[in-house]
Order: C-alpha cells, then structure tokens, then sequence
C-alpha cells in the first residue's frame, strides 16, 4: 500500500505544473492579501478566534460559512458580516460527527459553488487534570472534535480541491501546548500535537496539488474557551512572566496570521506551524 501511495505522489510531482502568479509590483501588497472570489470554511466560528478569523477573511474579500454547534451564535456572526458588506452563512455542525461534515461541505458548495479554504478551529476540553484522573469517554471526545474532525473535514476539502484542480489552503488551529510537555492538559495537547504532525503530512502529500496546509499555534489568547488558564491568578501569573511582549494575545491576534496562511501573500509557505504567543515559547527558563 505504502509504496502505491509514494508512487502516486512522485507521479503527481513529476507531472505537475506550476499555477502563474502575480507578482507583489503586479498586485500591490494588498493585494497578495486579498481573498475576493475565494470560499473559506471556519469551524468553531461562533465566538473567540474562530469569529475573529471568520470577520477577517469576510474583510479581506472572502465569502464565509461559518461552522459550530449553536447556530444562534453564528448567526450573530453571520450578519456582522452581512451588515459590513460581506457574504456568509451559517451551518450547524459538530464537527465530531461526519455526516455533519458532509453536510456542511454540501451547504458551502450549494450556497458558493466552491470552497478554497478551510480552517479546522473547533476544539473542545472537556478535562483538566493528570493523566491518572483522565476517563475514557472524556479523551475520546477530545480527539474526535479536535483531530478526527480536522482530517475528516480536511479530506472532503482537499478531494473537492482535487476534483475542481483548484489551488487551496487548509490551516489547522493547534496550541502551544501541542509543542511540549504540558502538566494537566495532556489530552488535549495530544490532539493538538497530532495537529501538528496531521499538518506536515498533508502539507507532503498534497503539495503537488497546489493544496498548502499549515497551522497556528496560539499562545495564552483571552477567549471564553481559555478562561480557566487566563483567569486562574497563579497560571496567569506565571505565564505573563514569561512573555516577553507581557500581556495575553487577544482573538485578533491570531486573524492576521490567518488571513496571511490563508491568502497569496504565504504562496510559498506549507506544513509549517506558526507560533503566534507573544514569544512565551522563545524562553528557555
């Protein structure tokens, strides 16, 4: 199986042609950033760095279809978007389930007619706590919302890209916490660093189809999601000693870096992870 699967890829790398591009005199520098014409799925879009991410691209000129559980909260989204002159819509779906997948696929090339990028957000951390504490149930519903989800939707994404010959660019949301040893998240940095590895694999396999994946991974980020870290005083304490830019990222910290992954502007960028922690991780104590 291995050695077909190699060989297609080497077919497909031999075979492939380069897509024209612009050139940053050709396009302006703005204009490496513009998504106008491009279809982009946010998962978890309802709140925190999904919206922000979602409201970004829908300014950067992309239509937007925003996925979550609660479709209420989407749709406050949805006409934000709407009311600044974007386009969106907005699709219940949890993202564990893959009949729901396909149905939102289907939604977004129904409503759109394509879709040209993906963002896997939605994540879910039902317990914090040592590895000894940690129940079945619990870490199974982990990974299949933060890491069954991402490549399920991933390879309904990428196989549409693939059918239409079209260049697109799936980005993966993961964690700083997926980058090392992390006392009391342990299952969810496992997804996370899964995220990761299930990054530069697709970022190998489908380069040769003009498909990029790459990934962000957030530092301490004031969400709901994060309050239990962010508001907790002896973690927050000695989180903000050590970042060196002294403060929490805030959602719209992490939408540039997903606009840019996302647009012309990182062409030629694939299966890396950006960090983006207002340099907690550059520390070595």
């Amino acid at each position: 199986m291995w050695e077909r699967v190699c060989k297609n890829v080497l077919d497909r790398v031999g075979t492939r042609k380069n897509a024209p591009h612009k050139t940053i005199v050709e396009a302006g520098m703005a204009g490496m950033f513009d998504l106008t014409g491009k279809v982009a799925i946010v998962t978890g879009g309802s709140r925190g760095i999904g919206r922000a991410m979602a409201e970004a691209l829908a300014q950067a000129g992309a239509k937007v279809v925003l996925a979550a559980r609660k479709l209420e909260g989407l749709q406050e989204v949805e006409a934000i978007i709407q009311k600044a002159g974007g386009q969106a819509l907005a699709v219940a779906c949890h993202t564990g389930k893959a009949e729901q997948l396909q149905a939102l696929m289907d939604a977004a090339v129904k409503k759109f007619g394509k879709v040209d990028i993906l963002i896997n957000n939605a994540a879910t951390n039902p317990y914090f706590g040592p590895f000894t504490g940690l129940e079945d149930a619990a870490f199974a519903k982990t990974v299949e919302v933060n890491l069954k989800g991402a490549l399920d939707l991933s390879r309904l994404v990428a196989q549409h890209l693939m059918d239409r010959g079209a260049p697109g660019s799936i980005i993966n949301i993961t964690s700083v916490v997926g980058l090392g040893g992390t006392p009391l998240q342990g299952a969810y940095a496992i997804t996370k660093a899964g995220l990761i590895s299930m990054t530069q694999t697709m970022a190998v396999e489908w380069g040769s189809e003009k498909i990029r994946v790459n990934a962000i991974a957030p530092g301490f980020i004031k969400t709901s999601f994060s309050k239990p870290l962010t508001e907790n005083e002896e973690i927050s304490t000695r989180a903000l000693a050590r970042t060196p830019l002294g403060r929490f990222g805030e959602p719209e910290d992490i939408a540039g870096a997903a606009v840019f992954l996302a647009s012309d502007a990182s062409r030629y960028i694939t299966g890396h992870t950006m960090v983006v922690d207002g340099g907690f991780t550059a520390q070595l104590m």
